[in-house]
């Protein structure tokens, strides 16, 4: 199991639709088709499909997220707080062959960066006051400022997976593997 949280100053209503609206999701995650109700079906352009097993508005979105021949399942619940609303992911994998090959090559980070990218992306959507960040997110993760970060990103996940018991050494090696991926470098 993955977890991340982020706080993000808009309204609980606000950051829903922003996450569950074609129009919106595509100003900073991609492209996306489908049947955006409980029920439905979405595919995201590149990346991954999906059904949408759950939707409480405006608080509980529960999919399944299908990539690479796995299918895992992923719950987002969006809370009010005094900054905004927070929004918690949870991404988990089921325990068999190919997802256990996949986390011993690359530890939760894979996962957990992926989702850091997204949120980041999410959060410079509501900043923007709904506009795109996708190309500008493109071009921070090819420059050296996105590479620093995708790279810290990655070793505080192999920190995480050390902590939770996994050897350092394995762990940190995980982290360098994800951190490669992303960069694009290694």
């Amino acid at each position: 199991m993955v977890r991340a949280s982020r706080t993000y100053p808009t309204s609980q209503a606000d950051l829903w639709t922003a996450i569950t609206e074609k129009q919106r999701i595509e100003r900073w995650f991609g492209n996306v088709s489908g049947n955006f109700q409980s029920g439905g079906r979405f595919s995201i352009e590149n990346n991954a499909d999906g059904d949408i097993t759950s939707c409480d508005p405006p608080h509980t979105l529960a999919i399944t997220w299908e990539f690479g021949g796995n299918i895992s399942w992923v719950k987002v619940t969006i809370q009010n707080v005094e900054n905004g609303s927070l929004l918690t992911l949870e991404h988990e994998l089921p325990a068999d062959k190919e997802n256990e090959a996949h986390w011993n090559k690359y530890g939760p980070g894979a996962t957990g960066v992926g989702w850091e990218l997204a949120m980041l992306g999410l959060d410079g959507h509501i900043q923007m006051k709904g506009k795109s960040v996708i190309e500008a997110g493109q071009e921070w993760a090819e420059g050296e400022e996105g590479k620093s970060r995708l790279r810290s990103w990655s070793e505080a996940w192999g920190k995480a997976h050390a902590e939770d018991g996994t050897p350092k050494k394995i762990a940190m090696e995980t982290a360098s593997r994800t951190a490669d991926f992303y960069t694009g470098e290694g």
